[in-house]
């Protein structure tokens, strides 16, 4: 601890902000100093640092959540009035610079209407200083900054990846904790090994689009489940309307569930199709989301019966055998907005014109065999009454 404090000490010298330069700003701390910015892949914390240079400290004895790693540390930015001490550090539960994750439970609203619960991740923590007083006594008062951010699951889950259609996730069962990755993936072929390409004009409407999603470095524990599934034009649901392809024990009629909570990958189809609110446009481009969770193998086909997913819904999430949920998103996905008649009519109209051309040739030629033999019948009469 010793050494510690004294490192902490010989680092609390280095600011480059004396407490004269401070002016009016040169304060004791209040609680708005402290200004929070929860972004969708960080968070951003600035604290006015004059307040904290009359108190005795500096930037380099602010420490966040007891962390004494270099990218947890602050930065002093005095190109801003007033200078603030800035911390930013992302929203990853491995590398968030000891910040706690707390799940509450809330009633879904919205695109998540459907289900009695829906998950908020609030992420807080604590920015305090660090006396390098040496001695039994010291005349600086402790400062401590609370700070706190909320996020639906689903979009935590669902906007903090670069690729929208692969999530890492963090699972915990009886062995302990483990990540484990939920990947969507489509296919046009019913045995999932042929990639979905999507021509630059867009997919014909109708045609079959195979629908995997699959966990890996999963433990044998667990199975994928969908709880629902549904299109809509924005990569954000929130902001359009969707289209349900399937909620739970409903789904559409010319939806096919092919494989769902019976291994690590749940397995769908349905036909391509079109937004009527994008008929103006040539194309309609939208995107697949789903809501899912992990069952423990030997319950998920209770949670697969439709008298108990009700029921199911409206119980916390601890409930032994299944998980909290989790949202993927597909890549976009296009589909072309007009249909092919229009270029058929012109091969159905040549052919009609060809029938045509040859029913006037075959009458042009009955037609020049009666005259043929009625020139030779007037010939061989012109004989006979010439003799």
């Amino acid at each position: 601890m010793k050494i510690i404090l004294l490192l902490l000490s010989i680092i609390g010298r280095s600011s480059q902000l004396s407490i004269g330069e401070c002016g009016t700003e040169a304060r004791r701390p209040q609680i708005t100093d402290i200004a929070v910015q929860c972004g969708t892949s960080s968070i951003e914390l600035a604290i006015e640092i004059c307040p904290v240079l009359y108190t005795g400290y500096n930037e380099t004895l602010l420490i966040l959540n007891q962390m004494l790693d270099t990218v947890c540390r602050a930065t002093l930015d005095d190109s801003v009035t007033p200078p603030v001490a800035r911390f930013s550090f992302p929203i990853n539960m491995t590398h968030a610079c000891g910040s706690i994750f707390k799940t509450t439970s809330a009633a879904g609203t919205g695109v998540f209407s459907d289900f009695s619960n829906i998950q908020t991740v609030n992420i807080s923590g604590v920015v305090r200083s660090t006396d390098p007083t040496n001695g039994m006594i010291t005349y600086n008062a402790e400062l401590k900054y609370f700070f706190s951010c909320a996020y639906p699951l689903e979009y935590l889950i669902n906007n903090t990846q670069i690729d929208v259609s692969a999530s890492s996730i963090a699972i915990k069962d009886n062995n302990g904790s483990f990540i484990s990755t939920l990947r969507m993936e489509l296919f046009s072929d019913t045995n999932f090994t042929q990639p979905l390409v999507i021509p630059e004009l867009g997919l014909e409407l109708r045609t079959s689009v195979y629908v995997e999603v699959k966990a890996t470095n999963l433990t044998g524990q667990y199975h994928v489940l969908l709880d629902q599934c549904y299109a809509s034009i924005s990569r954000l649901p929130s902001n359009s309307s969707i289209f349900n392809l399937f909620v739970p024990c409903s789904k559409d009629k010319f939806t096919t569930m092919m494989e769902n909570g019976e291994s690590q990958s749940s397995r769908f189809r349905f036909p391509a199709f079109r937004f009527i609110e994008q008929q103006n446009e040539t194309v309609s481009t939208y995107y697949l989301h789903c809501i899912i969770r992990l069952c423990e193998k030997s319950a998920c086909s209770t949670f697969l019966q439709c008298n108990n997913r009700r029921k199911r819904n409206t119980l916390d999430t601890a409930e032994p055998g299944i998980t909290k949920s989790y949202t993927i998103s597909s890549s976009e996905i296009i589909t072309k907005g007009d249909s092919n008649e229009s270029k058929d009519k012109p091969l159905i109209a040549k052919e009609e014109k060809d029938e045509s051309a040859v029913g006037l040739g075959a009458a042009v030629g009955v037609l020049a065999i009666a005259c043929l033999i009625s020139l030779c019948v007037a010939a061989v009469f012109y004989k006979r009454l010439k003799y």
